[in-house]
């Protein structure tokens, strides 16, 4: 999913989102993996369990990130903050 929710406003865009992870995590729909990209970083640490960071020209992994945080994420912990932090380091 390349942006899927940038054009939307703040309140559709929380619920598609929370649909997105109910989907993911419902063990009767085969879904095992979902490749999205974002530009939002909060967004990124919300959804993943996984966030490559890529770099601009020449395009390479700057960083690969393993997010170890339960579900549902809350944006307000201080180990949120701390990812978002690191990806921001990584791309500033």
């Amino acid at each position: 999913m390349d942006e899927p929710f940038s054009a939307l406003d703040a309140l559709t865009s929380i619920n598609l989102r929370d649909e997105l992870v109910d989907i993911w995590s419902d063990r009767d729909i085969p879904v095992n993996t979902v490749v999205m990209v974002t530009h939002i970083i909060e967004e990124a640490i919300e959804l993943a369990d996984r966030v490559l960071v890529l770099s601009s020209r020449p395009g390479h992994i700057a960083g690969d990130l393993q997010i170890d945080l339960p579900r549902p994420r809350n944006k307000r912990d201080k180990a949120f903050s701390e990812y978002v932090d690191k990806i921001f380091s990584l791309i500033a």
